[in-house]
């Protein structure tokens, strides 16, 4: 009988090359004549990404210039949940981006859902933020990341496939 062979489905992004984006936008928006006076910062915490400008147009320039930066740097535009636009004192505005990480319990059960019924000899299994995919056949498992694959543009959040064993 053979062995069990498994991979996880989960959702992260690389927190050096985000990091590195922002910095990037920081450079160019200090740079930028269009927002060179604008006084606009991008701050990163944990879990967010806070924006804040003069301008509601400004503030919207500074986000382009950060999409265009992650996607350069290989990272899915799907991380970013951007917040409503707040005024803060001093007539400025201010943006809070959430970096969306890991899978959410209804998105797992979702993808499981759709697994079990495209794949019945398949089984995943929950496990925390990510999904195990296990299986006897190594052929099913990559015909189950192809279908994964196909249907990306569907989920909220990019999906990366580890752990292959």
């Amino acid at each position: 009988m053979a062995a069990e062979s498994t991979f996880d489905v989960v959702s992260e992004f690389d927190r050096q090359e985000l990091d590195n984006a922002v910095d990037q936008t920081n450079r160019e928006v200090r740079t930028r004549y269009d927002l060179k006076d604008s006084k606009s910062t991008i701050e990163v915490a944990e879990n967010e990404i806070v924006i804040t400008s003069d301008s509601e147009m400004h503030l919207s320039s500074v986000r382009d210039v950060l999409e265009t930066k992650a996607l350069r740097r290989n990272l899915s535009l799907k991380i970013f949940d951007y917040g409503p636009v707040e005024e803060i004192s001093g007539a400025r505005v201010r943006q809070v981006v959430t970096l969306q990480q890991g899978l959410s319990t209804e998105l797992a059960k979702k993808l499981q859902k759709q697994i079990r019924s495209e794949f019945p000899k398949v089984q995943p299994r929950i496990q925390g933020e990510s999904l195990r995919v296990g299986s006897k056949s190594k052929d099913e498992l990559q015909q189950v990341i192809q279908f994964l694959r196909e249907q990306m543009d569907e989920f909220p959040v990019p999906l990366q496939f580890t752990n292959y064993r």
